[in-house]
């Protein structure tokens, strides 16, 4: 437990600050321009994750091979591997940009995006997918150095980060007039600067001194990363997919309900950092114990990810059950929309603690290798987000859609608890 709170601390204080700068901008856009304009770009995020959720997903797919080759200390594989893994990141990056770009306004249209929402949501999207190579880079670096045990730098990578976003959001937004394209630029030039410090870093690390031959194309290296990276990436994308309905949903509701939607899934974004970032510190704990054949440590590392994934969570659980208008209050202007976020920030409160446990069990089963299962778990989470959603929303509106969003946590849960019990009791039978 000890081994695990050191190396999750920093990982959570990064992903909090990382949220922390997109939560910012969604305060400066909503305060500074208008319900309206933050409505615009809570509509983005559904397809944003879905866009950058595959390569962000692609990026900690490459690490578990990383981390278990860390583990089992054969350095000239791994160095092999990252080569490979930084290739890959660059080719996905530009083929997945340039097919967003020309796709985005037919998805978004298709979305049934209000016409009063459309200019800005195109606007604020066009920039962050032009910075998408940078960003899938960048995640790709901090995962590499939390694979050789460096969660501090990442930490500091995005306390950096979020500083020059903030300072660069009151720069481009209000006296620039820039807009919401001003908020997204300086997400993306804040992104620049976590990766320069980032492979600053990276530069230092004995274990990762490469040579030239490190960086030959080897086409079974690629093959293999592919296999472990594409289903994360495809996880990620499928999930994304489910919110996207849920998107469609709110989006034949009104303006006012997207905006009340965008400023619940920020909030929600904010508060699942936390069980994130105990899944993120298994996933790297339980790849190098893999690779160190440690198999009675990893089942106890992973029980002792569930107790402290349940203990953070409580106070998480409790703000959103007693003060959620005062935190929708600091983006949104009119009251109405700010009361229908009341009930939705009450449901996802309580259903924080299987979402946690869905992080932990699904980062187990990926750093043990398993991940075809984890990727089938985001199509269960679709599933149950889309029928859901038919079902209910046309009854409840927009109580039916976080009861929705809940119900996708709690199916995937259950469905990981079980896997992961499974696939470690075939290796203590090994």
């Amino acid at each position: 437990m000890k081994l695990i709170v050191q190396f999750f601390l920093p990982i959570l204080a990064g992903n909090f600050f990382q949220q922390f700068y997109n939560f910012i901008d969604s305060v400066i856009v909503g305060k500074g321009i208008g319900d309206a304009a933050l409505a615009a770009v809570g509509n983005t995020g559904s397809v944003h994750f879905f866009i950058l959720g595959f390569m962000i997903g692609l990026t900690g797919g490459l690490g578990i091979y990383i981390s278990q080759s860390f583990g089992a200390q054969d350095y000239g594989k791994m160095r092999q591997e990252t080569a490979m893994s930084v290739l890959i990141c660059l080719g996905i990056g530009v083929v997945v940009t340039i097919l967003s770009l020309l796709a985005m306004r037919p998805l978004f249209t298709f979305l049934n995006t209000p016409q009063d929402m459309m200019k800005d949501t195109i606007s604020y999207f066009r920039i962050i997918l032009i910075g998408s190579t940078v960003t899938v880079c960048n995640n790709f670096a901090m995962t590499l150095l939390r694979c050789v045990g460096n969660s501090r730098v990442p930490l500091i990578a995005m306390i950096l980060s979020s500083i020059i976003n903030v300072i660069l959001d009151v720069l481009f937004v209000f006296p620039g007039k820039m807009g919401v394209s001003g908020a997204a630029l300086a997400t993306v030039l804040a992104q620049v600067c976590s990766l320069l410090y980032c492979y600053i870093y990276i530069r230092r690390i004995k274990e990762l001194e490469f040579t030239a031959t490190d960086w030959k194309v080897r086409i079974h290296i690629v093959k293999y990363l592919m296999l472990k990276g594409i289903p994360v990436a495809v996880m990620n994308s499928v999930t994304s997919f489910g919110g996207m309905i849920l998107q469609y949903f709110v989006n034949a509701m009104g303006t006012l309900y997207v905006a009340a939607y965008a400023a619940c899934m920020k909030l929600c974004s904010l508060f699942e950092q936390a069980g994130g970032a105990v899944g993120l510190a298994i996933l790297t704990f339980t790849g190098q114990n893999y690779g160190a054949n440690k198999i009675k440590r990893i089942r106890r590392g992973v029980w002792d990810g569930i107790l402290l994934s349940t203990l953070i969570n409580i106070p998480i659980c409790l703000v959103q059950l007693i003060i959620p208008e005062i935190l929708t209050r600091l983006m949104l202007n009119n009251p109405i929309v700010i009361s229908y976020t009341r009930e939705f920030l009450f449901v996802t409160g309580i259903a924080i603690f299987p979402l946690g446990w869905l992080f932990v069990t699904r980062s187990a089963c990926q750093g043990l290798g398993k991940t075809f299962v984890p990727m089938l778990s985001g199509v269960l989470e679709v599933g149950m987000r889309v029928v859901t959603g038919f079902l209910l929303v046309p009854r409840m509106g927009f109580q039916g859609v976080v009861i929705a969003e809940v119900s996708a946590w709690c199916g995937a849960a259950v469905m990981l608890c079980v896997t992961y019990n499974i696939y470690i009791k075939r290796l203590y039978q090994r």
